[in-house]
Formats: C-alpha cells, structure tokens, sequence
C-alpha cells in the first residue's frame, strides 16, 4: 500500500475545502451551535441542582465528544460522497489506487476534519463554558481513541451502504449517530435504558466511554476493563466495516452496477 496515493486523496479534499467556504463553515458551525446550546442548558441545571453537582463536566462534556465521533464518521463518508458528487467516482478505480488506498485516504481525511471541530469545540467549551478536560484525567485518552475507531469503522460501513444501493442511499446515513445516540447511553447511565436495549448497548463501544466518563465525573473509579473491551469492539467493527466496503465493490465490479454508478440508484 502506497502512503502516498492515500495522502493524495487527503489532499485533493484539502484543495475542495481551500477553493470552497461552503465546506469550511460546516466543520465549526453545528458543533459550535450544539457547544452554545448544551453549555447555556449545563449552566441552567447547575443552577436549579444541589452544590456538587457539574453539569458543564457531564452533560457537555459529553455532548462534545458525541459530536467528535459524528465529526469523525461523517469525515469519512463526506470524502467519499465528494466522489459521487462530482462523478469522480468511476475515475478513482480506474486508477491504479488501490481499495485499500483509498480507505485510508477516506481515514485521514477524517482525521484533520475531526480534528479542527475537536479544537474549535475545545475552544468553544472551555473558553466561554469553563470545561476543563483535565478533570476527566487519563480516561480521555482511550475515550477519544475508541470513539475515533468506532467512527471509523461506522463511515467506511456507511459508504459501503452507499456504494452498493446507489448516490440515493446518502440519505440513510445522515440519521445514523442520532438513532445510535439512545443506545449509546450518552447522557444518561446505562441502566435506565429497557432490558433489551441494554443488551445493544453492550456491543456498542461508545457505551462504555460514556458510562466511565460520568463514573470519574462524579468521583467514581476508572473500569479500564470495560474501556478495554470498548476498544476491541471498535477495532473488530474496523475490521468488519473494512471487509464489507470490500465485498461491496467487488460485487458491484462483478455485476456492472459500478459502471452504472452515475445514476440515482444502482439495484
């Protein structure tokens, strides 16, 4: 695998974003929006709530690193759609790039984007709201990293929904963190949620984030056995994702519908 061919595809999205503002403004402007909105809401629940208890901590903390894995997976499928767009898409796999090229050219791409809506958040959050991520101490690292993965691995799955159904399809995956939200348990514990969606919560990795990102909150002990597990799920969701863009393509390589890809739908 070529670094360079993967870095290639980072860099054509950086010249979209250099030449166009209309895909600048969305990397700050929701998250910035969702920043305002729960800090104002952190700050109102602070002050009806008996002393001890930190909203901006929990409730907004958690909002941002929410919006840091929608960041991170909706960087990975906006590369791609890029491609179908501009029906550039034929042009890329007529080129020597290889599938798994262009897999990590979709990842590092995701990477800068996520990475300037994790700063201006950090910004936002902590200059106007008072949010200091020290207070999380060592959980933030593997916290960041296992919702990283899982974006991931949620993107490349999203494109290949979309590679296999059609340009259409795009519309299934904008509503994908917000239905993933109520199982992730985001802002409230785990077992509040019914039996059964306990039981979906568990084999999702941003659960276990969350359920020890209010345990060291409210002075509670680190679980690195569930932050372990959370983060070999998300690396076998990865892997899964990987695999299932791969049989995607080269079903549609093998039944012509990637040469009919410039169409609505390709059934």
């Amino acid at each position: 695998m070529s670094l360079k061919r993967s870095a290639a595809i980072m860099l054509r999205q950086f010249y979209l974003m250099r030449g166009s503002a209309a895909r600048v403004v969305p990397l700050v402007a929701w998250v910035g929006v969702d920043m305002v909105l729960w800090g104002f809401m952190s700050r109102y629940l602070n002050a009806l709530t008996a002393a001890g208890l930190n909203f901006v901590a929990t409730l907004l903390g958690a909002v941002l690193l929410w919006d840091f894995f929608t960041r991170v997976m909706q960087g990975v499928t906006m590369t791609f759609f890029e491609d179908v767009w501009s029906r550039n898409f034929l042009n890329i796999f007529a080129s020597p790039l290889r599938l798994s090229e262009y897999l990590a050219g979709l990842v590092l791409s995701s990477v800068v984007t996520s990475f300037i809506g994790l700063v201006f958040m950090l910004i936002v959050a902590g200059g106007v709201f008072g949010l200091s991520f020290f207070s999380y101490g060592v959980v933030l690292i593997p916290a960041v990293l296992v919702l990283f993965l899982f974006g991931i691995a949620l993107g490349i799955a999203a494109t290949a929904m979309v590679l296999r159904l059609g340009p259409a399809a795009e519309w299934f995956v904008w509503p994908i963190p917000a239905l993933m939200a109520p199982f992730a348990a985001v802002y409230y514990p785990v077992t509040i949620l019914p039996r059964w969606m306990q039981y979906v919560a568990r084999i999702i990795p941003p659960s276990y984030v969350f359920q020890n990102i209010r345990s060291v909150v409210s002075g509670g002990t680190l679980a690195w056995g569930s932050l372990v597990c959370g983060a070999v799920l998300a690396l076998m969701y990865v892997f899964a994702a990987c695999w299932f863009f791969s049989r995607m393509y080269h079903h549609g390589v093998c039944t012509g519908l990637i040469a009919r890809y410039s169409s609505e739908t390709v059934n």
